[in-house]
This record gives C-alpha cells, structure tokens and sequence, in this order.
C-alpha cells in the first residue's frame, strides 16, 4: 500500500476481545512487512503493561507479532530514538484508558509526526475508545468531577476534522450526546458514536461501519446510524496532513 494512506479503525472500546475481527483483520491485512506498534498511552496511569500483553496476546492469531512503542509521558513522544522506531513502523494501534492525557501527550510531537507520516505511506493505525477519540478535532472530557455526564471538549491531535469521537455509544456513551452537542465549538462539529467491538473504518476512500454494533453520525439535531457493513455517510476524510 506505499503510496496511499493504509486504514484508519476508530473503535469505539471494548478492544481486544471477541467482536472485534472485522476491523482487526484490515488493520492486520494491511500490515507489511516492518515493526507493528501498541502505544499503550492511554492506559499510562492504568496499567499500561497490562494492555500491551493483551494487545500483542489478541494480535498475534491475527498474524500480528506487536513491540511496545512506550510514550507514557511528554518526554517519551518526543525523544529522538523512539520517533526513529515508529518512523519504520506498518502498524499502530492505540489502546483505550484516559481520553484527554493521550491527546495531551501527542498532541504536535515527534512520535505522532512519525505516526501520520507513516500511516499516509500506508501504515495501518487503529486506536480505540480514547485512543480512537485522539484522533478527532476534539476529545471529550469529564466536565467537571468524577461521575459526571457532562463532557467538555479539548483539542485532540485532529486527524479526522470536525469530529468529536464519543466511544462506548450503546452503553454509556450516548449520555454525554445533550452536552456535547449543546457545547460544540462549530456548527460543523460532528459527533461519531461508536458502539463497543465495532468501529468507523476508513479503507479505499470510504468510511464503513464494522463489528457487531452500529456507528452513530450527529450533527446538531440530524442523527443516522450505520450498520455494520454500511457504507457512513457524512463523516469528513481523514486529514492527510495529520
């Protein structure tokens, strides 16, 4: 696939388990030859040693043989050996835990700069629940305490303009919906609602909703859902600048 961007996943959480083979399985079939990489960033408070065994645990049958690409903190996403290795990189994926430190982490680094450059040379990169809401315009946050429904929104790393990912949709994600859109920074904000093991995927110029849940487009008052296989509608491109 070099020469063209490879798939983008944004699954909406729950990675991991069974449920997710469809949108693994294009990830893992574009994967050529070179390093794949879990960032477990998300998870840095939470574990992250945890989720990189069940990462590299899960991919492996699907072909997938993972390293850890370890940028927990600040420092670690700009450092220049770590940026060299996910330069070579042909498959990332980033796994869910606390959706405003990953963007903050990310956000303008050398690691992220080597990501998206890789991705447009056909990379494969996947992120889930907060690693997918990183790749928005926007990541939405807790408002204000612990518990709290109400979502504010805070610059991601803007890989997919307009758009504030909500993962978890048909759980508990689809409470912060009046917030979030009472809130919205534009009118042209979009909310992607993303049930658990299933995900929006961008392959071959279209987005398309897999898993076994749906994928839910809101702007403003104008709702549609996808189903899997669905082609999404509404939903901008990916950026190519990254």
């Amino acid at each position: 696939m070099m020469g063209g961007a490879g798939p983008l996943a944004l699954v909406g959480g729950d990675e991991l388990n069974p449920g997710n083979e469809p949108q693994d399985r294009v990830l893992a079939g574009a994967a050529s030859e070179g390093p794949a990489f879990v960032l477990a960033t998300a998870a840095a408070r939470h574990r992250p040693d945890l989720a990189v065994a069940n990462a590299r645990r899960w991919f492996a049958p699907l072909g997938v043989e993972l390293e850890e690409l370890r940028v927990l903190k600040r420092r670690d996403a700009n450092d220049p050996a770590i940026a060299a290795d996910a330069a070579s990189g042909r498959f990332f994926y980033l796994v869910g835990g606390d959706p405003g430190y990953v963007a903050d982490v990310l956000r303008g680094s050398a690691i992220w700069a080597a990501i998206t450059a890789a991705w447009r040379n056909g990379a494969a990169l996947g992120g889930s629940s907060a690693g997918a809401m990183a790749m928005g315009e926007w990541t939405l946050i807790r408002g204000r305490f612990p518990g709290d429904e109400r979502r504010a929104y805070r610059p991601a790393l803007g890989l997919v303009p307009t758009v504030a990912v909500v993962p978890h949709f048909e759980t508990f994600g689809h409470r912060w919906v009046a917030s979030a859109t009472d809130e919205a920074p534009r009118a042209e904000t979009v909310l992607l609602g993303i049930d658990e093991r299933s995900a929006a995927v961008w392959a071959d110029g279209v987005w398309r909703a897999m898993g076994p849940g749906g994928v839910t487009v809101i702007r403003g008052s104008d709702r549609r859902r996808f189903e899997p296989d669905d082609r999404i509608d509404g939903l901008p491109a990916p950026s190519r600048a990254g």
